[in-house]
This record gives structure tokens, C-alpha cells and sequence, in this order.
């Protein structure tokens, strides 16, 4: 079983920076991306930026790639959203998720096979 974990979420206000981390762990396996996607209330998910963990090659969606960064340290087995300038309406639930298949792109929550339960990210104005 793969456990993944998301932490860092909370409540901030406009134009503060805030960074999510992501830690997968469980059984051996070869990840080779991390995603990031968010639920505002009332909303579809969304895909935020991925990561493959091989490489190191990013992937943004237009609204976060000017305030967004994703990296990931494969010594730690952890991911990482680095999230700046935030708005109210980044306020969402945000989930990583890890994919253990190849793809040349990580747009698609399709394309990932565990998820971890979320974190609440609340930006106040």
C-alpha cells in the first residue's frame, strides 16, 4: 500500500507565500511524477503543476506559473509547492498525487494512480 501525505496548508492572507510538501511512502515503487491539483468550493478539480521525479521536468497550469513553483528532493521522497503572492481565490483543498506510469504529460489527474486525502488552503483578502 502507498501512503501519501500532504502538509503545509492553512490560513494566510493576500499576497503571502505559503509552501505545501508531500511525502509518499509504503510498499517499494517507482513513482515517476508528482502532481498538484486543487478544489475551490463548487469547483471541478484542477490541475496545479507537475513534476517527473526522474528528470526534474516542471509543468504549470497558466494561472500558477507566475506564482507557483514545484519541485520535488527524491532523498526525502517528498514534493513540493511553493506558492506565492496568493489570492482569495486560491483558497481550495489541495491534493498531491503520485503516478507510477510514464506519460509525456501530467495534466490529467488520469494519469495518477494514488492520492493522498488534501489540504486546506485559505487565503484570506
Amino acid at each position: 500500500q502507498v501512503q501519501v501525505v500532504e502538509s503545509g496548508g492553512g490560513l494566510v492572507q493576500a499576497g503571502d507565500s505559503l509552501r505545501l510538501s508531500c511525502v509518499a511512502s509504503g510498499r517499494t515503487f517507482v513513482r515517476t511524477a508528482m502532481g498538484w491539483f486543487r478544489q475551490a468550493p463548487g469547483k471541478d478539480r484542477e490541475f496545479v503543476a507537475a513534476v517527473t521525479w526522474g528528470f526534474g521536468k516542471s509543468s504549470y497550469a497558466d494561472f500558477a506559473k507566475d506564482r507557483v513553483t514545484i519541485s520535488r528532493d527524491i532523498a526525502k521522497n517528498t514534493g513540493y509547492l511553493q506558492m506565492s503572492s496568493l489570492k482569495p481565490e486560491d483558497t481550495a483543498v489541495y491534493y498531491c498525487a503520485v503516478s507510477i506510469r510514464s506519460y509525456f504529460d501530467y495534466e490529467n489527474e488520469e494519469r495518477y494512480d494514488y492520492w493522498g486525502q488534501g489540504t486546506q488552503v485559505t487565503v484570506a483578502s
